[in-house]
């Protein structure tokens, strides 16, 4: 990275830390304490060379660059089938609760309905409602984009699937788990023939041998021949986006998704230098970096030591009245 400006090596003690954790705690005494993520820590000169901090500003970049992935036609049996099983447990749930109902009804009004009839039908709603559940999770996790269709759309999707005029194919770029931006084109390479598919979006199932999150791409008017199980090439291609380049180990992800640790411009009345969360968006893998949006060029990063002040605002978090308490 350019502009990098190496601090010391790191060797952060318990003291230091404990010390700097109490200062934050006294302060708590005297104000509200501000989540973790929008907080800022003071360090003095001799903290920040404690915690080994290396600064760097990011690099201004453009991208993203096309990406090689793998992809596997999916088996639309397979798509039927959980949507087939979504449904019934739906249905299921709905008629257990129904009759969770009419045994209630029949059991209050004291009409032929025991306390063991009705403590079996909310057993049973219980049960169905959990199956129900169970099976709208499975659904989205192994088909994300499907599963958010109208259910128009979805049948009119189901037929052309049953008529070979459509295939799905998941795409994933091994060892990635973090998708970034979605790509804004694709192209399968069938026998040397280029064949252009549509992104759907992003597959929240990790594939067990590639360790990796995917995309759902829609193929339409595939070859002949084309078929479930196939294994392709893929090159994902994005739109052209502009950002800067940070590098991985500057990135923590919270609550509010993706961030950095941005030095502030001004000092603290008693000279410390003020280090606080920056949210970004990732926008695509570069590399050993991420080009990322929401950052400047002469805005000031910590590239190195940002787990070290991440764990420094844990410490920093509890008051001064639980830290006795302990």
């Amino acid at each position: 990275m350019r502009g990098s400006l190496r601090v010391a090596p790191l060797f952060c003690s318990c003291l230091l830390l404990a010390g700097v954790a109490r200062a934050d705690a006294d302060d708590d005494d005297a104000r509200p304490r501000a989540p973790a993520a929008a907080s800022a820590l003071a360090l003095s000169a001799s903290q920040q060379e404690a915690v080994g901090l290396t600064l760097s500003h990011p690099v201004e970049a453009a991208g993203p660059r096309p990406i090689d992935a793998y992809g596997v036609v999916l088996d639309p049996v397979a798509l039927v089938t959980d949507i087939g099983r979504l449904a019934s447990s739906r249905a299921g749930a709905r008629n257990a609760a129904a009759d969770a109902r009419r045994v209630a009804g029949l059991y209050h009004n004291d009409t032929n309905a025991s306390l063991k009839a009705l403590q079996t039908a909310e057993a049973a709603q219980i049960e169905t409602k959990a199956q129900a559940e169970a099976a709208a999770t499975t659904f989205a996790l192994q088909w994300g984009p499907v599963a958010a269709l109208p259910e128009k759309e979805r049948d009119a999707l189901v037929a052309a699937l049953g008529s070979g005029q459509t295939l799905l194919v998941r795409a994933d770029v091994p060892g990635q788990h973090v998708l970034g931006a979605m790509p804004a084109k694709a192209l399968l390479t069938v026998d040397g023939i280029g064949i252009a598919a549509r992104l759907l979006g992003p597959l929240p199932r990790t594939t067990p041998d590639l360790q990796s999150a995917g995309w759902l791409l829609e193929v339409d008017h595939a070859p002949p021949g084309l078929g479930p199980g196939a294994h392709l090439r893929i090159t994902l291609e994005g739109a052209a986006v502009s950002g800067v380049l940070v590098p991985a180990a500057a990135l923590l992800y919270g609550d509010a998704g993706a961030y950095v640790y941005r030095q502030a411009q001004a000092k603290t009345p008693d000279g410390k230098v003020q280090y606080a969360p920056a949210s970004v968006k990732l926008l695509a893998p570069e590399g050993d970096g991420w080009l990322v949006d929401g950052l400047a060029t002469a805005d000031t990063i910590v590239v190195h030591g940002a787990g070290v002040l991440w764990s420094l605002q844990g410490l920093g978090s509890f008051s001064a009245a639980e830290e006795e308490h302990d």
